[in-house]
């Protein structure tokens, strides 16, 4: 088997300090191919581990990420499709300002990207338009 590789990882998040449904964070981890009997995604309050093997070319993925605050594992939601895993964390403290960042420790990762189709400036987020998470599993599915 290969080496295992650290999939590309995209975010992008949203606040309040009212609203508990418009406080969360988009996580998307770019792994092609990787069934869902082929991975292992371990979500807690602080930190996600997945762990995945594609199909097709048997390559293996690994990442871990120590998140900057709390999430909350139970309310969050899991999307598994054929190219990625999408994830609706939602931010366990209801705070008006953005994480400054997804990670606890300050460093840039090259894996680790802002996803701009799904980025809103602090300041626009309230005119953004919903999205629909009608697709997204609960953290049992």
């Amino acid at each position: 088997m290969a080496e295992t590789a650290t999939p590309e990882v995209l975010w992008a998040q949203r606040s309040s300090d009212a609203d508990p449904e418009k406080n969360f964070i988009y996580l998307t981890i770019s792994v092609p191919d990787v069934p869902k009997e082929g991975l292992q995604l371990d979500l807690k309050p602080q930190s996600l581990t997945f762990t995945g093997t594609s199909g097709t070319l048997k390559r293996k993925y690994h990442v871990e990420l120590e998140f900057y605050a709390e999430i909350d594992p139970e309310a969050s939601k899991i999307n598994h499709t054929s190219k990625n895993i999408e994830m609706k964390l939602q931010k366990k403290e209801l705070k008006e300002e953005y994480w400054p960042r997804l990670l606890k420790e300050a460093k840039r990762l090259h894996f680790l990207k802002t996803d701009f189709d799904k980025w809103v400036d602090e300041d626009e987020q309230n005119e953004a338009p919903e999205e629909d998470f009608s697709q997204f599993g609960g953290m049992g599915e």
